[in-house]
């Protein structure tokens, strides 16, 4: 599953980037492997779309969340 299929405000985890010529521009931005995810809102038209990656909001195209790949979240355990 990718970023782009996501619910929203549902967090999710990063599992990994799909290897493109976006992978390094995604990473510097903070979307790497561990790091918690969440679909806020699209625009009008369905593109760019608002993430929460980890602490802050970041837009990003369909075809650039179509990139990285999730996974269910995992809880911190006691």
């Amino acid at each position: 599953m990718t970023a782009n299929d996501m619910e929203f405000n549902e967090p999710w985890e990063i599992d990994s980037l799909i290897p493109s010529d976006l992978t390094s521009r995604l990473a510097e931005m903070g979307c790497v492997p561990g790091t918690e995810i969440t679909k806020l809102y699209t625009a009008p038209g369905g593109d760019p779309i608002a993430f929460q990656i980890d602490t802050y909001i970041l837009g990003l195209r369909k075809s650039e969340a179509q990139e990285i790949q999730i996974r269910p979240l995992r809880l911190l355990e006691n």
